[in-house]
C-alpha cells in the first residue's frame, strides 16, 4: 500500500501533486533551495483556483535526510531529471516512480538510477506557481498512467498509483498501454514548442491558420506518420489539441527557455521524433530541422559568451599595449 510519497521537483505540476496527495498520504518534497523548504515548513502549501485549500507537507533539501518511499513522482524538466533523481534513486528501490516529464526518454534515465518500478505518465494538468508555498490550479485534466515495459511494472502498481492520485482530488486513469496518450502529447508538444521558440509567438490562434498553421499541420502529420511506423494508434488527435490550445495565448515552456537562454527540452521532443524516425527507417525532415535549429539557438548562447570573452580579452590586451 502506497503511504509514503516523495515529489522530486516542486514546480507548478510537482506542487499540485504534492498538495493533493498530502491529503491522503505522507508527502515529502525534495527541493533545491533552503528558502523553499523553509517556506513550505512554515506556511504549508496553498492551492487556489479550481481547488482551494492549504495543506502541510514535509520539505527537505538534503537527500541523506529522506526516508525510503513507496511512490515517487519526478516532476522536474526532462533535462533536469538525471541530476535531481540520481541522489535519491535508491530510496525507491522497493517502490514505484512516476515519470511526469514531457516527451520520450525520461523513463530510461530514471530506470538506470533505481531498482524501483517505473510508471509512464502523461498529463495536461496545468497551474501557475505564485510562490514557494502557493500554486494556482488551472486546467483540471487527468494524468494517464501506464507500465514502463522494460522494468516489468505490474498494472496493479499503476492502478494503485492512479487510485491514490484520485483519492487526493486530482483526475487520473490507469491504462494498460500509456504510449498512445504519450505519443499524442509528444507530437503536440514537439510541434507547438519548437514553432513557438523559433517564432517568439505564444501558443496563439495563428498556430491553426495561415502559414504558421500550415507548418503546424505538416509537423503534426509527420509526427503521426512516425507514430504509425512505431505501431502506435494515437489516443487523441494532436491537431485538435493544437486547435483548442491555440485559443489560450499561453507562452510555451520552450519559448520561456529560449528567452532566458536556458537548456530546452528539444532532445526529448523533436529530437525524440527524429531519432525514432531514423530507428524505424521513415522520413522526418521537418522535426529533424526543428531539432537542429533549436540546438543551433542553444549553441549561439555559448558562442556569444565565448565571443564576448575573446572581445574583452582583445580589448584588455590593446589597453595594456597602449599603456
Amino acid at each position: 500500500m502506497m503511504k509514503k510519497v516523495c515529489i522530486v521537483g516542486a514546480g507548478a505540476i510537482g506542487s499540485l501533486y504534492a498538495a493533493h496527495l498530502a491529503r491522503v498520504a505522507e508527502v515529502w518534497c525534495l527541493v533545491r533551495r533552503e528558502e523553499h523548504a523553509h517556506a513550505l515548513d512554515e506556511r504549508g502549501l496553498r492551492v487556489s483556483g479550481t481547488h482551494d485549500f492549504t495543506v502541510q507537507v514535509n520539505a527537505e533539501t538534503r537527500p541523506d535526510r529522506l526516508p525510503h518511499f513507496d511512490l515517487g513522482i519526478v516532476a522536474t524538466k526532462a533535462t533536469q531529471a538525471a541530476e535531481a533523481f540520481r541522489p535519491v534513486g535508491h530510496l525507491f528501490d522497493g517502490g514505484a516512480i512516476i515519470s511526469a516529464q514531457n516527451g520520450l526518454g525520461s523513463e530510461e534515465i530514471l530506470a538506470a538510477l533505481t531498482r524501483g518500478k517505473i510508471i509512464r505518465a502523461c498529463t495536461f494538468m496545468s497551474g501557475t506557481r505564485h510562490s514557494d508555498s502557493h500554486v494556482q490550479y488551472e486546467l483540471d485534466t487527468p494524468t494517464w498512467l501506464g507500465p514502463f515495459e522494460p522494468t516489468g511494472t505490474p498494472f496493479s502498481t499503476v492502478k494503485e498509483a492512479a487510485d491514490l492520485i484520485v483519492a487526493g482530488g486530482l483526475k487520473a486513469e490507469a491504462l494498460e498501454d500509456c504510449r498512445p496518450a504519450q505519443w499524442s502529447k509528444l507530437i503536440f508538444n514537439a510541434s507547438v514548442n519548437a514553432v513557438s521558440a523559433l517564432t517568439d509567438l505564444p501558443h496563439c490562434r495563428e498556430f491553426a491558420e495561415g502559414f504558421v498553421g500550415d507548418l503546424m499541420k505538416e509537423l503534426i502529420e509527420e509526427g503521426k506518420s512516425v507514430a504509425a511506423a512505431a505501431g502506435i494508434r494515437l489516443q487523441d488527435d494532436p491537431w485538435e489539441m493544437n486547435r483548442i490550445g491555440c485559443q489560450t495565448d499561453h507562452p510555451t515552456s520552450m519559448l520561456y527557455d529560449v528567452r532566458h537562454r536556458q537548456p530546452t527540452e528539444i532532445d526529448f521532443l523533436c529530437g525524440a521524433i527524429a531519432r525514432e524516425a531514423v530507428r524505424l527507417g521513415v522520413p522526418a525532415p521537418r522535426h529533424t530541422a526543428m531539432y537542429q535549429l533549436i540546438k543551433g539557438r542553444e549553441l549561439s548562447w555559448e558562442w556569444e559568451s565565448d565571443a564576448r570573452k575573446t572581445a574583452a580579452k582583445h580589448a584588455l590586451d590593446s589597453y595594456r599595449v597602449a599603456k
